[in-house]
């Protein structure tokens, strides 16, 4: 028998904990069983009780009163030992029906997700052991990274290192959309939701300026102003890196609508499999009509 699980990550702020809580509303507002584990030891406030908490092993800050150490040194030694302890996962878990979604909540630093071999380990462990799990990993990036586009191209790097860092299903999602309402036109936001390395030979905002001292031949003097040359070819290498591969797409994701958390969830469910016949919702049509979009420039 299988369990369907989803494992929520992305870097810290990006509304992790909120999109988990929408989701979980959404399930009981739809009769629908879930069971929710926090995996972030240092998280301590929650809407909804958590089925299995990680602090009940370990917590984050025990770790640094009693070891010494700082809270990514800390967030490290916490993942160690709950693979050294993963019955504390597995009895809970295997009582688990196949039709609850279990809900992975994951703490917010990035080099779980990037470069740490823990959460390979711990994915094959839920995955490929005894527990059977069908899971994908929801990815969230805050999209008020599309104001910069450069800082954009960096959180879909992540979201791409996470993703052959893990090798399972992802669903990658831009959050918390209605911080954007009315300052990214809808022709733009499409070349987000399908990364364009063209957004940032378009961006008029960063000019390739250079202040030098007169008669200094020394290049370390010059100002490099923010969206100098060098600046530009670093972004647009990393941007092409992430063209090549044409690996990540987004979906977008408001948490504080219903429709937009359903249209999600249906993504969620078809990674998965939980339904097998199921065509996945189109979020744009909730979303975009909710945001407003059709009212402006095109």
């Amino acid at each position: 028998m299988s369990k369907f699980g989803v494992l929520v990550m992305g870097p810290a702020g990006a509304g992790k904990s909120t999109f988990c809580t929408a989701l979980i509303q959404h399930l009981h507002n739809n009769k629908r069983p879930c069971y929710y584990v926090n995996l972030d030891p240092a998280a301590e406030d929650f809407a909804f009780e958590p089925d299995i908490d990680i602090k009940d092993l370990i917590s984050l800050e025990d770790v640094m009163e009693e070891m010494g150490l700082g809270p990514n040194g800390g967030l490290i030694y916490c993942f160690d030992f709950l693979l050294e302890n993963l019955d504390f996962l597995t009895e809970s878990l295997d009582t688990v029906t196949e039709e609850y979604l279990i809900i992975f909540d994951m703490p917010g630093q990035i080099e779980l997700y990037t470069h740490v071999p823990i959460l390979p380990t711990l994915v094959k462990h839920l995955m490929r052991g005894s527990l059977n799990i069908n899971m994908c990993a929801a990815y969230l990036l805050e999209s008020t990274f599309v104001i910069d586009r450069p800082k954009f191209f960096a959180g879909t790097l992540s979201a791409m290192s996470a993703m052959l860092m893990l090798e399972m299903p992802h669903v990658n999602l831009l959050s918390k959309m209605d911080l954007v309402k009315g300052q990214v036109a809808r022709k733009d936001l499409k070349r987000f939701i399908d990364p364009d390395v063209g957004l940032l030979d378009d961006d008029t905002s960063r000019t390739m300026e250079f202040e030098q001292t007169p008669g200094d031949s020394d290049p370390l003097s010059a100002k490099n102003v923010m969206g100098g040359s060098s600046f530009h070819r670093l972004n647009r290498a990393v941007a092409q890196l992430i063209d090549d591969f044409s690996m990540v797409s987004f979906l977008q994701l408001d948490a504080q609508n219903e429709d937009s958390v359903g249209a999600v969830l249906s993504y969620i469910d078809d990674a998965i499999q939980y339904h097998e016949a199921q065509e996945p919702r189109e979020p744009k049509d909730e979303v975009e009509t909710d945001m407003g979009y059709d009212d402006m420039d095109r």
